[in-house]
């Protein structure tokens, strides 16, 4: 078995870049994900960004071809940020956890939720990532993303759409649900209304990156 890879803090090299935080943390072994996981999914994109949004975890497809947000999900997602008015090659996209969780059903590889160890093992990664990009807005998608940057009493249903001031990963932070609710909606109605909130959520996001955002009580 490989060694476990040294913590963020510690990657050589100097200044960290979001390319030496990619190659370090493809050896990372600080939570057993790995031993069934195809691989690590790290962030993706410009290191300009001034946007970055956090889902959960890779997903099957995100597994196998080592990009985040490339499967069903991350379609939706493209096509939401499309209609609020953000371009994807503007924001970074990464996850909380680096590894897919998954359980068996036959052939197929269904989503398993990550427990909290899991989520605090793979943690220092992304705030590695955040101190590289130092964007202007932070955005989660989804309880598992929001709970760890916004508290585990953060909930998304009360409190989507809304962009919160902070001093810690970005001036502004907020959350939504993730894309894959949209997709489990059953109905077409509800389904479009879903989708509808979504991007509206997501249009204050894109109202955040060129002034300061409306903040509801």
């Amino acid at each position: 078995m490989k060694a476990v890879a040294p913590p963020p803090s510690q990657v050589p090299g100097g200044k960290q870049t979001l390319l030496s935080l990619k190659s370090a943390a493809q050896q990372c072994r600080a939570c057993p994900l790995w031993e069934r996981g195809t691989q690590t999914v790290f962030g993706e994109g410009q290191a300009t960004a001034r946007l970055v949004l956090v889902g959960e975890q890779p997903g099957n497809d995100e597994d196998l071809v080592g990009r985040p947000f490339v499967g069903p999900s991350g379609q939706l997602l493209d096509r939401a940020l499309a209609e609020a008015g953000i371009e994807r090659t503007d924001a970074y996209v990464t996850n909380v956890v680096k590894h897919f969780k998954w359980t068996g059903r036959g052939k197929r590889r269904l989503h398993s939720k990550p427990n909290v160890h899991e989520v605090n093992a793979c943690f220092p990664w992304l705030e590695a990532e955040l101190a590289a990009l130092q964007p202007h807005v932070l955005f989660c998608l989804g309880a598992t993303a929001a709970q760890a940057i916004l508290g585990r009493d953060f909930r998304v249903t009360q409190s989507h759409g809304q962009l919160f001031p902070s001093s810690r990963f970005a001036p502004w932070v907020g959350a939504t649900v993730h894309p894959s609710s949209v997709l489990r909606t059953e109905g077409d109605d509800e389904r479009a209304q879903a989708m509808a909130t979504f991007v509206d959520d997501l249009r204050q996001v894109a109202r955040a990156l060129t002034s300061a955002p409306e903040i509801h009580a």
